[in-house]
């Protein structure tokens, strides 16, 4: 437990980045548990997708692509999406025998001895010569702050608590978010509350039409932008805009989609705005998003004033030796296929480097 242990390559996390990163370090001759290792603090396998509501089927999840060398063929469209990734995520690692360490909590990466970077975790402390950050955000729901919140008397709640609409049955339900998230839980929850209020920050924008490949790289590079200033990422969905399908527009045409501005403080009953206009609650359900989680990164001093780690393409400026793939342009799941090719490419470069890394 308090030796520390070698690898050339530390992968932290097992989600979708992950695993794609995971995937190229065998593909080009790193062997698992002696080249690289991949830690993951889930319980099991299926990243962030694990911990989704089971009314989250399959078949309402927005392109999920497949995982490289291994195509995800045949789910039911019914089936919770948790159990569909979750299985396939497992028959992955077995298939390319990647051998996932968990749970492995990683509690901070610093600098180690000539030249390398120390992993502390739950399980030991790993030596290694470059480190692939895989975290994605679901461990960073993020809560806004509004005047009066503490004295709310109802019950308050993040998107990555949401278990269902049934719990809401017969109550008053005030959902904060203009993301696939926020109108996914109002479409459902809507036939079981007493009444459903929906705000959001910024008017929605729906978009109609196929969301082609152009589109995509545009929206991409909205995201890069930022990251490339050392600004924190916003998500790549936060820039494209809402799907206006057939659920969203029923949505719409019934009022349950009926967009409020943002509310101005919350009552110990409700919400309220700066003209007075009050709606009781009995439940108020962030659907606000997550933010990166990299705290463990910390002792690197990787964020730049504006907030964000800068990076170019995956790599971190501030140190060549961590990648990061998942954050920012790769936080999608076709992002993060590429982002883990990348992320490998560079690395065997920077091995293959006689001269010790600069730091």
């Amino acid at each position: 437990m308090n030796s520390t242990r070698e690898a050339e390559v530390v992968v932290i996390g097992a989600g979708q980045a992950g695993l794609a990163a995971a995937y190229h370090l065998r593909r080009t001759g790193f062997a698992p548990e002696h080249d690289f290792v991949v830690l993951d603090h889930s319980p099991g396998p299926g990243g962030a997708w694990q911990f989704r509501w089971p009314s989250l089927t399959y078949g309402k999840v927005h392109g999920m692509h497949s995982l490289p060398g291994m195509e995800l063929t045949g789910a039911d469209p019914a089936r919770p999406s948790a159990e569909v990734v979750g299985e396939y995520f497992a028959s992955y690692e077995r298939a390319f025998d990647l051998r996932v360490r968990r749970p492995v909590d990683v509690r901070a990466v610093r600098e180690g001895t000539g030249g390398r970077l120390l992993v502390e975790t739950s399980d030991g402390s790993w030596s290694t010569r470059a480190l692939i950050n895989a975290t994605g955000t679901w461990d960073r729901p993020f809560w806004p702050r509004y005047p009066g919140q503490e004295a709310f008397r109802g019950r308050q709640l993040h998107t990555a608590q949401y278990a269902g609409p049934q719990e809401f049955a017969g109550l008053r339900v005030v959902v904060v978010g203009g993301g696939a998230s926020g109108t996914q839980h109002l479409l459902e929850i809507a036939p079981y509350a007493a009444a459903t209020t929906w705000v959001t920050r910024r008017p929605p924008v729906f978009r109609e039409g196929p969301f082609d490949e152009n589109a995509g790289r545009a929206a991409v590079a909205l995201v890069e932008e930022r990251v490339r200033q050392g600004l924190p990422p916003r998500s790549v969905v936060s820039v494209t805009g809402l799907p206006l399908n057939d659920a969203i527009r029923a949505g719409l045409e019934s009022g349950v989609l009926d967009r409020q501005p943002m509310f101005s403080r919350i009552t110990p009953d409700g919400v309220e705005w700066s003209d007075g206009r009050h709606v009781a609650a009995d439940v108020i359900l962030w659907a606000t998003g997550f933010r990166a989680a990299v705290d463990h990164l910390t002792p690197l001093r990787l964020r730049e004033a504006g907030g964000g780690i800068r990076i170019e393409g995956t790599r971190a400026v501030a140190d060549p030796r961590v990648h990061l793939v998942g954050y920012g342009p790769s936080a999608s799941t076709i992002g993060a296929n590429r982002a883990g090719r990348a992320a490998v490419r560079d690395i065997r470069r920077l091995l293959a480097e006689e001269e010790p890394v600069a730091v």
